[in-house]
Order: C-alpha cells, then structure tokens, then sequence
C-alpha cells in the first residue's frame, strides 16, 4: 500500500522515518495556509524539501535511511508528498504517502 492514513502515522510515529517535503516556513512554522489549525511539523519530521528530493543525485544522503526503509512523506495537502513518494519508491525506498498531511495533522493532533 502506498498511503498511509492519519491512524496508523500516529501510532507509529518514532518506529517510522517520517518526512516533510514542505518549504522551509511550513516546515518550521513561519509560514503556512490559513486553513491549517496552526503550523509547524509533525513531531520527528525530518525536513527534505520536495525540489532537493525530485533532483538528488544520491536521495540516500537526504533521506539517512539505507534503500528499502520505510518512509513516510507528507505535504499540505498529499500532491508534493506524493510525487516525492514516488521518486523515493523508484530510489529503492517503501515510500508511503501520508495523503491527509499538514492539513489534516494540524486539525487532529495537538502534539
């Protein structure tokens, strides 16, 4: 399966490597839509802008798990997450895409 579903993201969160393709003020909270609740990350995120995973040469030294972990990528809204979901599934990566995203997280969980 290629998506994964706001339940599973949250009760796995720390076992899975988990990915923010966003801008950097997404990322960090500076900057975001105003339909989100509030901005920032999912907690343990790692920031990897989309552009800087569609381009690498090596999406290993971005990613800092070896091919074939488990990923999962997350945007806004799930369109730059699942381009860069599968660009890391082509790199050798089990890439999931976390469809509901920012949007979705920052309505649900106040972690």
């Amino acid at each position: 399966m290629n998506e994964i579903g706001y339940e599973e993201l949250a009760e796995r969160l720390g076992a899975v490597t988990v990915i923010d393709v966003r801008t950097e003020a997404e990322y960090s909270g500076a900057g975001g839509y105003p339909c989100c609740a509030r901005h920032g990350h999912i907690p343990g995120a790692r920031h990897v802008p989309v552009e800087d995973i569609l381009e690498a040469d090596d999406v290993s030294a971005l990613v800092g798990e070896p091919e074939g972990a488990e990923v999962v990528v997350y945007c806004h809204s799930g369109g730059r997450s699942a381009r860069a979901a599968g660009a890391l599934r082509d790199a050798g990566y089990n890439a999931r895409n976390y469809a509901g995203s920012w949007h979705e997280w920052s309505h649900v969980d106040e972690r």
